[in-house]
Formats: C-alpha cells, sequence, structure tokens
C-alpha cells in the first residue's frame, strides 16, 4: 500500500468514550502513516465532543441510536460513495459498518472477522476476550495489517486555556485544596465494588480537611448519588450528570488522584495525565487489568475476585501510597 495514494479514510468506533479512548494511539499511527490524507470519524453521539478535540480528524460524524436500520444503511453507503474514500477502518466489530463500507465501494476495508467480516479486505481473528493484551495493543495490531504504526502510544486529549479556566470557575476549584475524584459507577454489574464502600470511603478520605472529595457519574447514577453521597461532609461534592465529558475531562486534569471501578474515566483520567486507583475483578480475562487497565499512568491497580474482598481501608493506603 503506498500511503501517497490513500486521501480519504473514515475511521468508525461508534461505542463508549473509555473505549474510544483507547484507540488514540490506533488513529495516530493513521495520521502518521497517511499525513496528507483526509480522516473522517464515526462516533457515538456522546463521544462526538470529545473527539472534536483531537487533531487526528478532519471531519466527526455522530453516530445516533437507530442508524442501523437497513434503508439508513444504504443512505450512508450512498453518502460514503460521494466521498470517495479510498480507506475504512472499523475499529470495533460492526455489521452495519461492514455492509455500508462494502456497498459504498470503499476498496480497502479493515476490520475483525466477525458479524460479516468476509465483506472486509483485510480482516483479523478477534481474541480481545482471551485478555492477553491491552486493548491499545489490540488496536494497534489492528492496524497494522495496513502497515500503520506509530512511536507515540500515549494518550492525551488537551483543552485551550478559556475552556480550564471556565470549568475551574463553574465548579469552584480551589489550588489549595487537593482534589480526590472518586467514580462509584460502572457500566457492568460484575466489575461493580458496592457502592456503599464508595461512600465510606469517601467519608474516609473527607477526614483530610485539607481534601475536596468530588464524586462524579452519568445521569442514570445521578438519583443514587443524591441518596447516598450528599450531606456527608462539607468538603465532599457530588458532580454526578453536572458535567460534560469535556468539562469532566478538565476537572480530572485538575484532582490529585481519580478512584474508579473499570470504567471509561479511568481512561480519561490517564488521557489527562491524572493518578488512577482502579479496581478491578481478577478473574475474567477479557475484562482484567490486563485488558482495560489504566495505560501508561502512574497508577495503581487492586484486584479480587469477588470484588467486595477489597476492603476501603486497602483502597485508601493505596491512595497515600500513590500520592
Amino acid at each position: 500500500m503506498q500511503p501517497q495514494k490513500i486521501k480519504n479514510i473514515l475511521v468508525v468506533r461508534n461505542d463508549r468514550f473509555g473505549e474510544f479512548l483507547l484507540n488514540i494511539p490506533a488513529l495516530r499511527a493513521l495520521r502518521d502513516t497517511f499525513p496528507e490524507a483526509k480522516i473522517t470519524g464515526v462516533v457515538s453521539r456522546e463521544v462526538a465532543e470529545l473527539a472534536k478535540g483531537l487533531s487526528f480528524f478532519d471531519e466527526i460524524i455522530p453516530w445516533k441510536p437507530g442508524e442501523n436500520r437497513f434503508f439508513t444503511q444504504l443512505q450512508w453507503g450512498r453518502t460514503f460513495r460521494l466521498k470517495h474514500i479510498d480507506l475504512a477502518v472499523m475499529l470495533n466489530p460492526s455489521r452495519e459498518f461492514n455492509f455500508i463500507t462494502f456497498y459504498a465501494g470503499i476498496p480497502i476495508r479493515v476490520g475483525y472477522d466477525r458479524k460479516c467480516g468476509f465483506l472486509l479486505t483485510h480482516r483479523m481473528t478477534d481474541k480481545k476476550h482471551l485478555g492477553e493484551k491491552h486493548e491499545v495493543e489490540y488496536n494497534l495490531e489492528l492496524l497494522r495489517l495496513i502497515n500503520a504504526q506509530t512511536n507515540d502510544r500515549s494518550l492525551e486529549v488537551r483543552f485551550g486555556i478559556h475552556e480550564e479556566e471556565a470549568v475551574v470557575k463553574e465548579f469552584a476549584l480551589d489550588d489549595s485544596r487537593r482534589c480526590i475524584a472518586l467514580h462509584p459507577w460502572t457500566s457492568d454489574p460484575v466489575k461493580q465494588w458496592p457502592v456503599e464502600s464508595f461512600v465510606r470511603l469517601a467519608q474516609s478520605c473527607a477526614r483530610d480537611k485539607g481534601a475536596r472529595v468530588i464524586v462524579v457519574g452519568k445521569e442514570k447514577e445521578s438519583e443514587v448519588g443524591k441518596k447516598r453521597f450528599q450531606g456527608l461532609a462539607e468538603n465532599i461534592t457530588d458532580l454526578t450528570n453536572k458535567t460534560t465529558l469535556r468539562e469532566l475531562a478538565v476537572l480530572l486534569g485538575k484532582c490529585a488522584v481519580l478512584i474508579s471501578c473499570d470504567s471509561g474515566p479511568v481512561h480519561l483520567a490517564c488521557a489527562v495525565k491524572t493518578p488512577v486507583v482502579a479496581l478491578f475483578r481478577d478473574d475474567i480475562p477479557g475484562k482484567s487489568a490486563r485488558r482495560w487497565g489504566p495505560w501508561q499512568n502512574r497508577s495503581t491497580v487492586i484486584a479480587r475476585t469477588p470484588l467486595s474482598d477489597i476492603s476501603v481501608e486497602e483502597v485508601v493506603r493505596k491512595t497515600k501510597e500513590l500520592l
């Protein structure tokens, strides 16, 4: 493959923001290998605001729920055909995009040999469930099918000074007090450290009067947060469902540490260079820290089965060691 002949690239990663962030080195590999190409990214709507802050993309297409209907796929196929795309990379297995890119007549189609993988020109067996490598390494491995590589495998999200100042003002961040962020939630119940343990952890961290404890999370967790974390102590602030993803990224960048279950904010913290204490199960290879743990960051993983075997005291001790 001659990089100079690739003028337009379509990249698809239209799932959750944590998974998306772990594709940053793979996206950088595409940009480094095809520096003159226009790169169009298809991402989920919640990720679009973050994706616009990455220098790898020239265009962002937010993917909406319900776009996988057959006639909608035909419409997207015609749209991409008109864009004269030379190369399409499906970074997450997608039956819809395997078909769309085939129907669009894109000559080079890269992805995993799943979900109609026979429609691809370059495909790789999906072994991610074995958990033998980190997700970042799996993503880079896929790109090697087209000889796309990079020497920089870091995660990084950047923001303008005015955006940072706005977040500091909005959430009254005070440099005189160390901020400790807690993300007590996870999308998968099998990865959940008991919320009551997080409540006791918040209370323990709040005993340090020089610290401010900030609880973060999404909309569906806000009602639980109101019942569990509000009113615990003067220096515990519940910001669940109070931030956009970009605001959350800036907020985490101002914190001394994030303590979290296996979830998207772990990777967002890594992208803004904030240390993480991450709580993982150690009995499911595909959900292990080996695959999903903090990437290239000064962080600590505590792994147990069941997760309830992790004590609040151990988390507090590991956090103090990290700090």
